[in-house]
């Protein structure tokens, strides 16, 4: 197992930068994600930790060993990819252990090390088996263990569970998350779902244009998004925002657009008439008794919970509730919000604000 070290990594093609320096510290068997929407340089990052894309300028270290000019075999790690590239005339046997076999180990060690990956991913049974006989969890398990079997310092995973039905991910999401607490080794892990992201790993990293947005624990970038854009990527449902200004900086008070005034938490930096957005999770809406008129636009029961969209003012916001709803859309009703839950950002620069 080994630490990974991004310091200060740029990528650019010809005169286009794609990633503005990079600094991510990933220690000793810890699960990182690198999460963001297409585009933002995720991906592009992890292959140039794996040895698949030149460096810039920066440096990107595997434990001690900095690894810039070092080949991709040679750096000890192990990717497994959004397309399962398995050889199709081979069996699940021989696709894991084929790695092994092209370094020349011993056939003794080979087998080995494949039933022990076989055993820790459930694929005893289908060790003859080829491919095409294989559904695509299985197909994605065996990806897993060519990869396990070489026993790298670091794994690489590359969306790979974007080819998967929603059932199945969220199966396979627990199965890597496990593997992870068996194995203990450093994984760094790309998706744009922040679902995968929250359930999953150690810490996550926030990527957007080929900057950081924020590093932090699943909880802390759930409970204190550093700006606007953390804000709305990490939740499902997203964070409702409302714009409007400050009221009173003695006594601070928001005023919405639609002239919704509520208090604001003391201590904010905040001057009268600055433009400010303020954000509210869906669970900290309630339906019932409150004193915030707003008008019933959509209702999406999912069982466990509703999500209701409601329009206050000239601004949607959407509740997530576990009580039954028994409105209708069109008709007016009185929301409660808690205000000790509110975030505050500045709206000029998405930035937070706090005491």
């Amino acid at each position: 197992m080994a630490s990974v070290t991004v310091d200060n990594v740029r990528k650019s093609y010809v005169n286009f930068e794609v990633l503005h320096g990079i600094d991510i510290e990933i220690q000793d068997g810890e699960f990182v994600i690198l999460v963001g929407p297409s585009g933002c340089g995720k991906s592009t990052l992890l292959r140039m930790i794996a040895g698949l894309e030149d460096i810039s300028s920066g440096t990107v270290a595997i434990g001690s060993k900095v690894v810039n000019n070092v080949a991709p075999k040679e750096r000890d790690i192990a990717m497994v990819f959004q397309s399962y590239a398995l050889y199709p005339h081979l069996t699940v046997e021989a696709n894991m252990g084929f790695s092994l076999r092209l370094a020349k180990a011993p056939k003794s060690e080979i087998s080995r090390r494949v039933k022990e990956a076989a055993q820790i991913l459930g694929l005893e049974t289908l060790l003859d088996r080829y491919p095409r006989n294989l559904s695509g969890g299985q197909r994605q398990r065996v990806a897993m263990g060519r990869a396990i079997v070489r026993q790298p310092q670091v794994f690489l995973f590359d969306e790979p569970l974007s080819n998967l039905d929603a059932k199945l991910r969220v199966q396979m999401r627990s199965e890597i998350k496990q593997l992870h607490q068996r194995l203990k080794t450093t994984i760094v892990y790309v998706t744009h779902d922040q679902i995968e992201a929250m359930t999953m790993a150690d810490r996550i990293v926030v990527m957007r244009d080929g900057y950081v947005e924020q590093i932090g624990s699943p909880l802390e970038l759930y409970d204190r998004p550093s700006n606007l854009f953390v804000a709305g990527f990490i939740g499902s449902p997203g964070m409702n925002f409302i714009p409007g200004t400050v009221l009173d900086a003695l006594q601070p008070a928001f005023r919405s657009e639609s002239g919704l005034v509520l208090p604001l938490p003391t201590g904010i930096p905040v001057t009268p008439g600055q433009a400010l957005i303020v954000g509210i999770r869906p669970e900290h809406i309630g339906v019932r008794q409150g004193d915030i008129e707003a008008i019933v636009e959509l209702i999406e029961p999912t069982g466990a919970e509703t999500q209701i969209t409601f329009r206050l003012g000239g601004t949607p916001v959407i509740a997530s509730v576990r009580e039954r709803f028994d409105k209708h859309p069109g008709e007016k009703v009185l929301l409660q919000m808690d205000l000790s839950a509110v975030h505050v950002f500045d709206a000029k620069t998405g930035a937070r604000l706090e005491a």
